[in-house]
Parts: C-alpha cells; structure tokens; sequence
C-alpha cells in the first residue's frame, strides 16, 4: 500500500465522520471526501487518464462533506487549496490513505475475510456466498455491487463504520478482489484484508490488452492465494487447470470444487429441465443434500459449489448450505431471467462479457426446452482481449452456429466478427448493429411468442439497452 503522512486540523476533531466518498457529486451532508488525481491513480496501477478530484471538492463541501482528504504537492501554494485548508486533512497519496485507514479498520476489526477472485462469476459468487451465511446466521459485510479493486476494497470494508454501523455488527467479510493491469492489485488488497478464505473461480482471457497473455493473468490472480492468512483454506475450481497450479502458492488447507474432475464440493444428479432452475444433489466433505438453485447455466451452478465450499470450509451442514441456495437471486444484468406477459423470456445478462462466459450462457440456451421457438443471442462486443481479439471474436461466432441457436444479432465494433464466424458456420439468420439503441428498437418490433432471449455484452456496450427498451414496451409476467 505504502506509507502516507496524515496532517489534521484541530478544528476537525470534535466532527463526526458519517461515511466517506470518492465522487463530489453525491457528497452528502457528514461525509469525508477523497480527493483522487492522476498521480494517485498511476501509483496505484489504474489504467486511464482521470480528472483532477481536488478541482471538486468545493462542490463536496457545498453538498454537505465535512472535510477532505488532499494531497500534500496539490495544497501547497494553490491558492484555490488554501481557501478551503481549515477543512482539508493533508496527505502525500490520497488512494493510499484510504487503503491504509481501511486497513485500520480490518486491524481493529479483526475477524474472518472471505476473498474472491476469477476472471468471470466474482460479484454473483460474491452474492450466492453472502447469502448462503446470512442465512446460516452469520452477519456478513459483502462488498457492494463489483467494488474490487483498489478503491471499492476500502470503501466495502469501510462500510463498517459509516451511516452508523459498528465494527461489531459483523461477523465476517465476503470481499472481491479483481485486477486488470500487471501491477500486482490483488497483492495489494490482500494487504488490506488478508483473506482467510481465498477462492479461486477461473482463469480465462480477460483484460488481454494489458496483461498480455493469460498464464500473466493467472499470476495476477494467484496473488489471493499468496496473500491468504498463515493456515487460511484455498478454495479452488478443480475443473481450472490454472487454477489448480496454484495449489502450490500455498502451504494450507485446500477445498476444492468442481464437476467434471474429481474435487471436495461438487455436485451430482444435475437437472436442468426447467429452465431458470437447477436441482442437484450437493456433496461435501460433510455430507450431501439435495439443492435447487433458481438460477440458470453451467456457470452459476460452478458458482454455487464455490459458495458452497466457502460454506464447507466454515463447517457448515450441508443441509443448511442447499436451504439456503434455494432461496438466492441472481444479481440484476448476470444471469436474471424475466418472462414477459408476451410469452417471450430474456435473459439479462449485460452486465460483461468474455468468450468464455458468454458461451456458458450460450450452452444453457441450447439446452433449453420447453415452450421454446426460437433462441435468440444479441452479443455484444468483448473489450480488452488483446491482439487475439478480433479471432476470438470470430470463434464465438463458429461456436453459436454450432450450438443451433436460431438468431444471432452483434452489438458494436468487433461483435461483427462475431456475425461473420456464424455465418461461417452456415447461421443465416444474423444480423449487425452499430449501437446497442439501433439493436433495442430492432428488439421491440421483432419480438415473437416463444422466444429465449440471451442478452450479453462488454459494460461500456450497454446491451443493457436492449432489456431496458422491451421492459419499457412489454409488461412482465405476473404484472
């Protein structure tokens, strides 16, 4: 993390922080902000070119924070700083105060972190986790939303003592830990929670763009296991090759979980008749149970044994872990399934993409039976894939074909690649669209009774848009 050194202003003493913020912009009345800026950022490995944060927090401070954590070089003889300096606390790295205040916090704290990790399934895992304990009693801190990186981290852990929570409202922390860039962010977060559980979901060509190739991207990610507390479990897919060698970055205990290679969690009897549930038995170290899961595809059943081994290793019944997953909801854009009063299902699952998660969903499409007339898969672009991308491109699009799915439409840049593997493959029924607005209004008038329809995309494509326009134009089922 390194050092930072903290000037406060004895003015600020008698103040009581409410929460903290990184964005002036939904600053509330109590609130400390961090003001973050280039220099910052590059120190701390993020990629990208961001706004100067100290230019608002006059902003913040209009909508009610308290104070502001600045940097030293960007105070000093500014004027417009030393307006506002009886309200600053002065540091020398502003992202690094943060880390080591939530490090404070964990320190203080001092019970058991859960972290994940994988190159696809961290914020659903995350979640099927969370829920599983909380439902087996424990009280658990989870990250919000997909904060994983080096300023969400904190801010989750920091949510411990904001809008009034104690440290002793929480038994335990199920945190992600995600990375994009070579420069050892996972390492760094596991000096901020050093996990006790460290799970592993998968490997796969994500963020190729900067890590280069992908034995680079599983060094990144084995830094979890590197970081685990002295005697902390290793929860690793058995069915990832790459994840396995990191059984050697480990002196402790490993859990494994997986379906079609021998492991310690895994689950039998699958069936995925009805669609948008999975019933399984679920077999542990410590017995088995039969679990339905109400959610769909191969993937979030491995996400549901990864949150099962968390559970295991934490000496949980299984009884206790299948009740519990009968009850969980996929998180909103990975996976939700919404039938509409048309007859049609869609499946959101816009939040990212990669080819290996988007074929996942693909498959669970293919397998999909009843009451469907034609499967349907608007794909968006796949970003940061490095200089494979536009073939890997092309190979999903072989392998939709493949997969006999009626209708292909791309959304954006390289997901005409897509397109053009599929017809490859003999898939005439495809189509490109520049923007995911040109492929919602096409999606509105082409609709039919009967259709599956898979909804996929990189963030920043905003397939999202897709769902959204046939929210606003049909109703939902049961509405």
């Amino acid at each position: 993390m390194g050092a930072t050194t903290i000037s406060l202003r004895a003015e600020l003493f008698d103040k009581q922080i409410s929460d903290f913020s990184i964005d002036s912009r939904t600053a509330r009345a109590g609130e400390l902000f961090f003001a973050l800026s280039q220099p910052d950022y590059e120190r701390a490995g993020f990629n990208g070119t961001f706004a100067d944060a100290h230019n608002f927090i006059a902003g913040a401070f209009a909508r009610g924070a308290l104070a502001a954590v600045a940097r030293r070089e960007r105070v000093d003889d500014h004027a417009d700083m030393q307006r506002l300096i009886d309200r600053l606390l002065i540091v020398d790295d502003v992202i690094a105060a943060l880390q080591t205040l939530a490090r404070q916090v964990y320190e203080a704290w001092g019970k058991p972190v859960v972290g994940i990790t994988g190159s696809a399934g961290k914020t659903t895992t995350k979640e099927l986790t969370a829920h599983v304990l909380s439902k087996s009693g424990y009280r658990v801190l989870k990250s919000e939303r997909n904060y994983n990186n080096g300023l969400g981290l904190p801010l989750s852990v920091l949510q411990m003592v904001s809008q009034g929570h104690q440290p002793d409202d929480y038994d335990l922390a199920v945190l992600e830990m995600g990375m994009s860039s070579p420069t050892h962010e996972i390492r760094r977060l596991v000096q901020i929670t050093p996990p006790d559980v460290g799970v592993e979901l998968m490997v796969a060509p994500v963020h190729l763009e900067h890590l280069g190739t992908i034995e680079t991207v599983a060094a990144m990610k084995a830094e979890l296991i590197e970081g685990l507390k002295p005697g902390g479990v290793a929860v690793l897919n058995a069915d990832d090759k790459l994840v396995m060698e990191m059984k050697s970055k480990t002196d402790g205990p490993v859990l494994t979980f997986g379906i079609q290679n021998q492991a310690d969690v895994t689950a039998s009897e699958i069936d995925t008749s009805q669609f948008g549930s999975i019933r399984f038995r679920l077999n542990t170290p410590l017995g088995e149970a039969v679990a339905n899961l109400p959610m769909t595809g191969a993937h979030n059943l491995m996400n549901s044994l990864a949150a099962s081994a968390v559970a295991t290793a934490l000496k949980l019944k299984p009884e206790l872990i299948a009740d519990a997953l009968g009850s969980v909801k996929p998180p909103k854009m990975r996976g939700e399934v919404l039938n509409f009063a048309s007859g049609f299902t869609v499946v959101d699952d816009s939040y990212n993409s990669n080819p290996r998660s988007l074929l996942s969903m693909v498959h669970t499409l293919a397998e999909a039976r009843d009451k469907v007339q034609r499967r349907v898969v608007v794909a968006g672009e796949m970003l940061e894939l490095g200089p494979e991308s536009p073939q890997m491109h092309r190979e999903a699009g072989h392998e939709i074909a493949r997969l006999g799915i009626d209708v292909l439409w791309g959304v954006r840049g390289l997901a005409n690649e897509i397109v053009a593997g599929a017809r490859d493959e003999g898939l005439a029924a495809t189509r490109f669209f520049e923007s995911s607005d040109e492929a919602a209004a096409a999606a509105i008038s082409e609709v039919r009774e009967g259709d599956l329809i898979l909804v996929k995309g990189s963030r920043s494509v905003e397939t999202d848009k897709v769902v959204a326009a046939l929210k606003q134009k049909f109703a939902l089922a049961g509405q």
